[in-house]
């Protein structure tokens, strides 16, 4: 969340904010508890100060009609402050979830737009690759190579899960670990996260547990909830904490399975592994100083392309429009790469994003490090995607297809795999 003291002085700038992303944020009513919260806390303050006072006079010499008197004006003050107490309570409770509900901060270089259509391509790499013959799409290939069933997934599971078989669970694993290693060589610390969170460990990453609209998986009874990500476990690793300034920045990589609803996600570009309920992926996360997160965020970039770059497949690069940024990101670069099983003639597909959040969610964690002048400050928290798995084997096999329906391993994941072709099973 923001800094909820500056919610009336830059006023005009949040709620500017609050329309570039297009967002429906009742901050005149925020703004109204706050100062409710306030009157509120000052008369609780006081009454607590008067009670005091009453109760230093009780321990002086007294006559009994005057320590009856007190008891009688300590008992209506200790009643009187539960009711207050109690009132401030529902108040403070009402602000603090609408409090949390307004976004951060947006970079004034990010482009202002509503949707993924108002995103802009900021650099593209490589060649968009076009073949002799009609490309297939990954479904196609691999069911017809026997490396993806999802027949059986939606058998077994539902609509929108899926079995990897055959060479292409090999496949996935060597891109797992070829992404890794690009990703310890920068310095990151590896983890194997939980698949599981708490609620408030969600709602302070900045990911809504619950609704209609919420695209987590919530597990009944338990205040928990399937990861969508390993950002929310990342992010959670130093919940209410204070970290030695001479420790950051620190630098994580996590891989996890992460568990989306997908509500609303239809489309023919939504199909088969492009978007599912369950994939693996590993992600990186980075704690820093509050003047480094730009410089760090370019650094998460650079790993992505890389990593993509070193698959030998073209992509682009977009700077995400206000609309399409998630309330916690103040800056957000996606990566698409090209797919030419996509659409008629192929098309650019999301394959990583990275966002740098600021201290939007070290506030809501509480995630801080205490300066060298000795004030207690927030960190600021960036996340990355270095592979989602399941996309970029939608982007591979699509990309390396031949004309017979086998798929070309890239050069940089033979070293993984053991083999440099995936063909159909005689």
């Amino acid at each position: 969340m923001i800094d909820i003291r500056e919610i009336k002085e830059r006023r005009d700038e949040i709620k500017k904010n609050i329309e570039n992303r297009f967002m429906n944020v009742d901050l005149d009513r925020i703004i109204a508890l706050y100062d409710q919260r306030s009157a509120m806390l000052k008369e609780i303050e006081a009454l607590r100060a008067k009670r005091n006072e009453n109760a230093a006079k009780m321990k002086g010499k007294l006559e009994k009609a005057e320590r009856d008197t007190l008891i009688e004006e300590g008992k209506k003050m200790k009643a009187e402050l539960a009711e207050k107490e109690a009132s401030f309570n529902e108040v403070d409770l009402l602000f603090s979830s609408l409090a949390k509900t307004i976004p951060n901060y947006a970079s004034k270089e990010a482009p202002v737009g509503k949707e993924d259509k108002d995103n802009l391509a900021i650099k593209f790499y490589g060649e968009p690759k076009h073949f002799a013959f009609k490309a297939k799409d990954h479904v196609a290939l691999g069911e017809e190579l026997d490396i993806l069933d999802f027949d059986s997934g939606a058998k077994v599971a539902g609509q929108k899960f899926y079995y990897i078989k055959n060479k292409g669970v090999i496949l996935q694993m060597a891109l797992e670990r070829y992404a890794m290693d690009i990703v310890l060589k920068h310095g990151f610390t590896p983890f194997i996260t939980p698949d599981i969170a708490k609620e408030e460990i969600l709602s302070g990453i900045g990911f809504n547990p619950r609704g209609e609209e919420s695209n987590i998986y919530t597990i009944e009874g338990t205040g928990t909830c399937l990861v969508g990500t390993a950002e929310i476990t990342l992010g959670g690793y130093y919940s209410n904490m204070i970290l030695d300034k001479k420790d950051l920045p620190i630098k994580m990589t996590g891989l996890s399975h992460c568990f989306r609803r997908e509500a609303g996600g239809a489309g023919q570009y939504s199909k088969g592994l492009y978007r599912v309920h369950q994939f693996s992926k590993l992600e990186m996360f980075i704690y820093c100083l509050p003047e480094e997160s730009d410089a760090f965020h370019k650094e998460i970039l650079s790993i992505e392309e890389e990593i993509f770059s070193g698959l030998g497949l073209a992509y682009r690069v977009v700077d995400t429009a206000t609309g399409d940024l998630g309330a916690p990101a103040y800056r957000k670069f996606d990566i698409e790469a090209w797919m030419p099983g996509r659409g008629e003639n192929g098309e650019y597909g999301e394959v990583t994003s990275t966002s740098n959040c600021t201290d939007y969610q070290a506030r809501s964690l509480n995630i801080r490090y205490r300066d060298d002048d000795g004030k207690v400050k927030f960190v600021h928290m960036l996340n990355g995607t270095a592979v989602a798995l399941s996309r970029a084997i939608v982007a591979i096999m699509e990309n390396y297809q031949n004309e017979d329906g086998s798929i070309t391993i890239p050069p940089s994941l033979v070293p993984y795999t053991g083999f440099d072709r995936i063909e159909k099973i005689k």
